[in-house]
């Protein structure tokens, strides 16, 4: 009996335990890309318990008394007060725009708080993508101070980061950490290949970055950071349209389910009928990743994306059509299409607290055919006559990035360590044209010829080995010393006799380099703190720079040292703050390009260079609503010793290269009309020289963008003003022996936009 009683009153002592438990379970997102937030801060009153989110964004909290509120708190977000209400619960965080202390991945392939990374770096939030509603990459790159991605219709583009507008391989695009592009084999316009539907992110590195990435981290590294799956089922749909032909879809899906999250999205867009006759493209962009949670300390993300991109090519206006609005192009037949296709698999692994292992390996396949407007030349002698050509550039690439991190309590020090190595065999084909063209100028037509201009393949290997420390000898100071070797090795091999034409004999070049870097930074508390770094870059010569014609002089590699001081300073209790660098960068044997008399182009070393800036971001939300950004920079880039054709350009300013770039914008999201978003936006690109000789400037532009959106219940709508007053300008001029190109700028153009995002409440934990 006594046995009996015992075992009741057991039961009913756990019975009271397990009724006095109240648990609150959950999830934390991003209330803009859907994705799962791990290690947000989760805390429950009255009984303020706390605990982090997991991998998958999971929270629980378990108390001996019902809880009223939570409060959730994640680095870079506003913090959220909401009551116990339902369950699971899902808590959408918004990024804080205003906010310095930001966390990053490029610095050091590994998220780390903004503050603590000793290089120029800016975050283009979740939140600026969602609110830009860019159709252009250049509309939300050219808000991060330093930056001018000329744009050069139908998503073409080049860029300006710590150097002039050019077409050379001195910045470096990433996907997800990954090149876009093999090295060596000409990163111009990559960012054709972004799938813009599909990022959650971009990160901009300002300077060389070559410690890390390798070569062409020059001026700068571009990261474009893909959405990872959503903890819960979400889908999006969104229809646009412009006044100047543009269209276009996205679409996206996504869910978890169990240990493996799935995102699948895109877009398909298309220009007819534009401002400059003969400028129609297609492209279709798809991305698949898929996560798999193998287990609290592994993790195995594998992505896939498909671009299939096809435009018409036009050059630039000369001057009296550029300036007469004369928009009719003289090429007709010129195009662009390309074909490419990426896949990765990352497995992360923990280890324990102090070591972390990740490893990536990854496929491209990509091929970019051309009948390219730049490589028409007038025959001399015959003014109905012109010569051109059609080439294919295709490459295969097999590679694998793997990286170990070490914690040290000593010191509270770390250590990475990766290994790099990047196959791409890769081809090339030219096949001559022969053009037809009218009175006019305008090239009519074309009959492909036999011969082949060039026909080669080369294997490239790229491998390398790499280590950043990183130590705090005192409290507040952190020094960070980095060091990367790289080997680029090419095995060229012409299909047919080497001429002027066919390009070089059989041969092998290797280049090797070695990239330090050292920096620090310093808190001072209340995010406020500065930074200083010195580092190397290097570009070994292209391809194409090298085998492509025997004209041009053996081509050395460029070589890059920078010296960077920088800060952060906040203000007015962190509602306002200032983000400050100033650098200088000496290159030698630099590669520029020079156009010749007859519109083609040679690639020359410019013995040495200096480029000397300051940049500037000011951001404030001095009340809820309104929110102020005033970015800027004020370069100089000049020759400190170039010889061209007999010319001495040796204290000349380089061509094409503004000294003032600048991006303010305002935003109004009234808080007595949620959903709503007003911005206006000003950009400033200032006066620049056309050529070397810096005989004639281009006074640059002023343009002003204005957007209005409205989002209620997951379907919002917009409209955007890109140019709003209309103004005639050039993206960029450049002037050579027979007279000036103008590349049109974009007109005035409307773009409305309606679209729609599902996302569930229901209990998908």
């Amino acid at each position: 009996m006594q046995r009996y009683f015992a075992c009741l009153m057991l039961c009913m002592t756990l019975a009271r335990y397990a009724h006095a438990q109240h648990t609150v379970q959950g999830r934390v997102i991003n209330a803009y890309t859907k994705e799962a937030l791990v290690g947000a801060t989760v805390q429950s009153q009255p009984s303020a318990l706390a605990t982090s989110t997991d991998q998958a964004g999971r929270f629980t909290l378990s108390a001996s008394q019902p809880q009223e509120t939570l409060a959730v708190s994640y680095l870079g977000y506003f913090s959220q007060q909401l009551p116990v209400q339902g369950q699971p619960l899902v808590v959408a965080l918004v990024p804080a725009a205003s906010q310095i202390n930001q966390v990053v991945v490029s610095a050091s392939r590994e998220a780390q708080s903004r503050t603590e990374a000793p290089v120029a770096i800016s975050s283009i939030s979740a939140q600026v993508l969602h609110d830009t509603k860019a159709t252009t990459l250049d509309q939300v790159l050219n808000k991060v101070s330093g930056v001018y991605m000329v744009n050069l219709g139908n998503e073409q583009h080049t860029m300006a980061i710590r150097q002039p507008i050019g077409y050379k391989s001195l910045f470096l695009y990433l996907e997800d950490g990954i090149p876009i592009r093999a090295s060596g084999d000409f990163n111009h316009n990559a960012l054709i290949e972004i799938n813009q539907a599909a990022l959650k992110n971009i990160e901009v590195i300002r300077g060389p970055a070559s410690s890390l990435y390798g070569s062409e981290a020059i001026g700068g590294a571009v990261n474009f950071i893909t959405l990872a799956p959503s903890p819960v089922l979400s889908a999006k749909v969104q229809l646009e349209a412009s006044n100047q032909g543009y269209r276009r879809t996205d679409f996206s899906v996504s869910n978890t389910l169990g240990k493996v999250g799935v995102y699948a999205g895109g877009y398909y867009a298309a220009q007819r009928d534009g401002l400059i006759s003969h400028s129609d493209f297609d492209k279709l962009a798809f991305t698949l990743r898929t996560d798999y949670q193998i287990s609290d300390r592994s993790k195995l993300t594998t992505s896939a994306t498909w671009v299939d991109y096809t435009t018409d090519q036009t050059g630039g206006l000369d001057s009296t059509r550029f300036f007469k609005k004369e928009y009719s192009s003289p090429h007709t037949f010129t195009y662009r299409q390309v074909e490419a296709l990426r896949i990765r698999s990352t497995l992360a692994h923990s280890w324990d607290a102090q070591n972390q292992t990740q490893a990536t390996l990854f496929f491209r396949q990509n091929a970019i055919g051309q009948n390219p407007f730049y490589a028409i030349a007038n025959v001399s002698g015959n003014p109905r006559k012109a010569k051109g050509e059609i080439n294919e550039d295709a490459f295969t690439s097999y590679g694998i990035i793997a990286q170990h991190r070490k914690q040290v309590s000593f010191l509270n020090a770390s250590l990475i360590a990766g290994i790099s190595a990047d196959y791409s065999p890769a081809t090339y084909t030219a096949r001559f044209l022969d053009i037809d063209r009218s009175e006019d100028g305008t090239y009519t037509g074309y009959t492909a010829k036999d011969s082949l201009l060039t026909h080669y393949a080369v294997d490239l290997l790229n491998t390398a080995v790499y280590t950043q420390a990183e130590i705090s000898p005192v409290e507040r100071l952190k020094l960070v010393a980095a060091l990367r070797y790289d080997r680029l090795d090419y095995a060229f091999d012409n299909y047919l006799p080497p001429s002027s034409f066919t390009g070089a004999p059989d041969k092998t070049d290797g280049y090797h380099q070695f990239s330090p870097k050292l920096g620090l930074t310093y808190d001072f508390g209340k995010s406020n703190g500065l930074y200083a770094n010195y580092s190397v870059g290097f570009a070994p010569p292209q391809i194409t720079e090298l085998y492509r014609g025997v004209q041009a002089p053996t081509l050395q590699p460029s070589d890059y040292r920078s010296y960077e001081l920088g800060g952060w300073w906040s203000f007015w209790q962190q509602k306002a703050y200032l983000d400050l660098s100033v650098y200088q960068m000496d290159g030698t044997n630099e590669i520029i390009s020079v156009r010749l008399a007859d519109g083609t182009y040679l690639n020359q070393n410019a013995g040495r260079t200096r480029h000397r800036g300051l940049e500037f971001t000011w951001q404030a939300s001095l009340v809820e609503a309104l929110t102020l950004r005033v970015g800027g920079t004020y370069a100089r880039h000049w020759f400190r010793h170039f010889v061209e054709r007999g010319q001495d350009y040796s204290g000349h300013e380089m061509a094409t290269a503004p000294r003032y770039i600048g991006n303010t914008e305002i935003t109004y999201k009234p808080l007595f009309l949620p959903g709503l978003r007003l911005s206006a936006e000003w950009q400033r690109v200032g006066r620049y020289y056309m050529d070397p000789a810096n005989s004639e400037t281009y006074q640059g532009y002023h343009l002003f963008h204005a957007r209005m959106g409205y989002a209620f219940h997951g379907v919002e709508a917009w409209v955007n003003v890109i140019n709003l007053t209309h103004e005639l300008y050039a993206t960029t001029v450049d002037k050579f022996a027979y007279g000036k190109s103008y590349r049109q700028g974009v007109p005035r153009t409307f773009t409305v936009g309606l679209g729609y995002q599902f996302t569930a409440k229901g209990k998908q934990l």
